[in-house]
Parts: C-alpha cells; structure tokens; sequence
C-alpha cells in the first residue's frame, strides 16, 4: 500500500506553497501555527498523518531565525504524530554563505543548520541552488538540491536573444554556474568579476577578467542581499565599455533599501525566483519574479513516486 502524499506549509512564503500544491493537484494540509507574546512558536498539525509521505514547505528567509525555529517544529510534530517520511523543502537555505571557517574561532553555522534538520527527524531534504554545493555533505541524510537557471534561460534568451550578450560572474567561485547559463544562450562568453572583499556584505574593488565592450552583460549569482555586489559589479561593467547590464539571481533577499537601490542603479532588470516572497515593487521596481514553483511540485511528484529526478538537475 503506497503512502498518501501530504504537503504542509509553513509561514515563510505561502504563495509559493499554493502553488506547488496546484500544479500537484492537492491541497495544503492543515496547519497551526501560534506565537506567543515572548516569541516562542507552537504548532498543532491538523490533519491525520500517520505513516504519510510529508512535505514541508518552508523558507527560511527573513525572519530567518523565526522561520528556521518554525520548520523544526513542524518536523518535531510530524515525527511524533507518525508519519511515515518526511521531508523537508527548503527553497531558500538561509546560512548556508556560513558554510567553512574563514578565520579562528569562527562557527561552521551551515553544518549546525543541517544537524538541527535532522535531529529534528526530517529524512530528506529539497532545497534549491545552495550558496555552496558541498554543503549537501553537511546531511547525513539524502538531499537533492535543484537548480533555477532552467527556468530562467527560456525568459532571458527569449528577451534578450543571444547574440552580444555576454554572462558575467561576480566572482571566481560562481563560474560554474554562469558557465551552465553561457552554454545554454548558444555558448555565449563569459567574464568574469576578480572581486576582493573588505568585510561581510562590503566589497573593495573590483576589476573586469574578459571582454564586455558593447555586450548587453548578465551578471549571475545565488543570492542578491544588500544589492552591493550588483551595484559595483553593474558600475565595472560599464566602465569596461558594456552597453547594458542585466542581473539575473536565484534567490532575491534584498537585505533593508537593497530593492530601491537597485531600482535606482544603472542595472535594467533584476530577475530572480519566488524562492522567497516578494512584495509588489513601487513604481519603477526593476524587479522581475520567475516562479519555481513547477520544478518543485515535480521534484515532489518524483520523489514520492520513488521516480528519479536528476534530470531536473540539469
């Protein structure tokens, strides 16, 4: 007797988990969740779980911590209501940049995250476009980490084609992934961003590694926070001769003013996921939200199917 599939949300992002829900055909579980006056979380489940293939869907995105605490709840509780698996659908993995020391006396944060995932009791996790790969070996426990640059090569070849365009990494470390994208807009080149670091969220310099003049750039990275990166990054460009810019990132924090700055920066167009929830821009908001919600609803359908899904890897 095959388990029944059940999805749970929790509060991060409840538009992104309705519509996981209705490209599956189901219906979000029920769900309390209560927070008292002194910030502690309490969660009932609703609904019969007992010996069910469970998902929870949960960002852990601003407020990182509170939406952290939340999954861990909701997994605590679906543990001990029986369910049969459960598995926890991180879109957006906060503390994931946290993921090695880079000087004494500093935490790995990422490998703790993970650790408190799986006491927890979840047995699997789905995340999408972790800040580093090699975080997965942090589990001991199967984690299937997707990719949205499917989703997004059809809308930027399909706007701005691909020819003269040109796929900028801000840094050494994401070439893999602007690689993935150049090859996929007819192998187009790539640049490259030799970016040196003053501090967290503050960058010294930058200079231009390839050639940009005249190329409409599209800068790809993980994560837009503070919106610096892209802004200097944007700034380089087109001091290098590139005629626009273009940035294109999975998952859009947008850490205090970060969205207004970049609606105020020469950048034409930001295009991230809905990784995270998003607010309605202001007028003139550059901002442009491409869902992912379908690569996860068939990564779910797969997985409980028992189905391989690395082809949604690719």
């Amino acid at each position: 007797m095959s388990r029944p599939l059940l999805l749970f949300s929790g509060r991060s992002n409840p538009a992104f988990s309705a519509s996981v829900a209705s490209t599956l055909g189901a219906s979000l579980g029920a769900l309390e969740v209560v927070q008292f006056s002194d910030g502690e979380i309490s969660v009932e489940i609703g609904d019969n779980v007992r010996g069910g293939d469970v998902f929870v869907l949960q960002s852990t995105s601003t407020p990182g911590n509170d939406h952290l605490m939340e999954l861990l709840i909701i997994i605590d509780a679906l543990k001990r209501s029986s369910a049969g698996r459960i598995t926890a659908a991180v879109p957006y993995f906060g503390y994931a940049r946290q993921d090695r020391k880079i000087k004494p006396r500093v935490p790995i944060t990422a490998k703790l995250i993970a650790d408190m995932i799986t006491t927890a009791g979840a047995d699997r996790v789905l995340t999408m476009d972790l800040h580093a790969g090699q975080m997965m070996g942090f589990f001991d426990i199967p984690v299937d980490n997707l990719y949205a640059l499917p989703i997004m090569v059809p809308y930027i070849k399909s706007k701005y084609g691909s020819n003269g365009v040109t796929i900028v990494s801000p840094d050494v470390g994401g070439l893999e992934r602007a690689r993935f994208l150049a090859t996929r807009l007819d192998n187009a080149p790539l640049a490259v961003i030799d970016k040196r670091r003053a501090g967290p969220n503050k960058v010294d310099s930058m200079n231009v590694v390839g050639e940009v003049e005249g190329d409409i750039c599209v800068i790809v990275d993980d994560i837009a926070d503070t919106g610096g990166t892209l802004l200097k990054a944007a700034d380089t460009l087109l001091k290098a001769g590139a005629k626009r810019v273009v940035a294109c990132c999975v998952h859009g924090v947008f850490s205090g003013e970060a969205r207004k700055r970049l609606s105020d920066s020469p950048i034409e167009e930001v295009i991230v996921s809905d990784t995270i929830a998003h607010e309605k821009g202001a007028a003139g908001d550059k901002v442009t939200v491409l869902s992912v919600a379908p690569l996860f609803a068939e990564a779910i359908r797969r997985i409980h199917s028992d189905d391989s899904i690395s082809s949604l890897f690719r």
